[in-house]
């Protein structure tokens, strides 16, 4: 199997306009695996050779370093003075001078090794061309679609190159499968081991801002704007907005009429997600207050040294403040900064008059004896009546005097 050099430099051009490559890439590719095999049929494997190709003609000249020395150990490093000079005059000792030599082929294992090398070049060549293309786009939305699903990780096509969603960057509870249309956050551009990879995801807070930017076109303007996500992918998210023109609804311009704008970045990341979207504040009391809606707070104390705070909410809201699995409470915490500590409201004027209380609870008791004491009061009248001896002399007594 011998290298035809001609047909190499159609096949390069070939390559170079399917693979969208820029033809000085693909030749510098073949040039550098051309070295490695000339190295293979002709020198040492450590000699400084350099290769280059005509892809017009296929001609293929070889150029192999040397040092000028005064006598030569090897020929495949040094070059005696002498001869140094008959190609260049003003040679001297410990300069190093290139020795050109023309290549007519390559023998079976050298050709095999050069389309070895010029195959992993151009892979090479045309996944970094295509990195540095999306390395643009980071931070962006992309419409994409799921190409297979492996374990926790699912391979995202992304057209001209294919990304990672690992487990962590996915939406709680969504299943993906092959030919899914989905879109997708272009996170980052990892360069590992094995080349470049383009991480994606749908789980983090910036998918969420991106997805409200399309729908809302007042952040275009600078009318509004998000001051911080806080989210759970798949659970809850909240939002805290400011409007930056006077009159504006921050609220109401990202919730839309009816709900529109805020239904369709739900229909996105699925109707399970729920979203709070509230108003941003300068004040820490007041915008942690609303970070814990649709929590009532009595009360906010901020320790600004250690990054705390202390709500204190009315006893039928805390369960509210905390929220499932204290998520709410959660939320509201990354989202303000503050490390948060709900308690309930505690009803001091009932415990200043703790001695009336008793009084007031022990009335209805106190009344029961009531009655007795008046029964009490009327006994002893009772025993004049049963006297009836007693009573027909009052009686005789009273009618003489009236007669009288």
């Amino acid at each position: 199997m011998e290298l035809d050099f001609k047909q190499l430099g159609v096949a390069i051009k070939a390559i170079a306009e399917e693979k969208n490559l820029p033809e000085e890439v693909v030749q510098e590719a073949v040039e550098q695996a051309l070295a490695a095999a000339y190295r293979r049929d002709y020198g040492d494997r450590e000699q400084e050779i350099r290769v280059t190709m005509n892809l017009n003609t296929g001609e293929v000249d070889a150029y192999i370093t040397k040092e000028v020395v005064e006598r030569v150990g090897s020929d495949a490093y040094e070059i005696s003075l002498k001869d140094a000079q008959v190609m260049k005059k003003n040679a001297a000792i410990g300069d190093m001078i290139e020795i050109h030599e023309k290549v007519e082929t390559f023998g079976r294992v050298a050709a095999q090794t050069a389309k070895q090398v010029i195959l992993q070049r151009l892979r090479e060549a045309e996944r970094e061309i295509v990195m540095n293309e999306y390395e643009d786009k980071i931070g962006t939305v992309i419409n994409a679609t799921v190409a297979r699903v492996e374990g926790n990780i699912a391979r995202i096509d992304l057209g001209k190159a294919q990304g990672i969603m690992p487990r962590s960057e996915q939406i709680q509870g969504e299943r993906y499968y092959p030919g899914q249309r989905i879109k997708v956050y272009l996170k980052d551009v990892e360069r590992g081991f094995r080349g470049p990879q383009l991480v994606v995801s749908r789980g983090n807070k910036e998918f969420i801002e991106w997805l409200f930017r399309g729908e809302v076109p007042e952040m275009e303007s600078g009318a509004v704007e998000i001051k911080g996500i806080a989210r759970e992918a798949g659970v809850r998210s909240k939002i805290a907005v400011a409007s930056t023109v006077p009159g504006v609804d921050p609220v109401g311009t990202f919730v839309g009429g009816h709900g529109t704008r805020v239904n369709a970045v739900m229909s996105e990341v699925g109707e399970q997600e729920k979203i709070d979207i509230i108003v941003w504040k300068e004040d820490a009391a007041e915008y942690i207050a609303e970070a814990l809606s649709p929590t009532k707070v009595a009360k906010v104390e901020i320790d600004e040294g250690a990054k705390k705070a202390k709500v204190i909410v009315p006893e039928d809201q805390l369960s509210i403040a905390i929220g499932k699995s204290g998520q709410n409470v959660r939320l509201a915490s990354k989202l303000t900064g503050y490390e948060l500590d709900i308690e309930a409201e505690r009803l001091h004027a009932p415990v200043e008059e703790a001695p009336v209380a008793p009084a007031v609870e022990a009335a209805p008791v106190a009344a029961k004896p009531a009655p007795a004491e008046k029964k009490a009061s009327v006994k002893p009248i009772t025993p004049k009546l049963k006297k009836k001896s007693e009573l027909e002399n009052s009686l005789l007594e009273a009618i003489e005097d009236f007669g009288e």
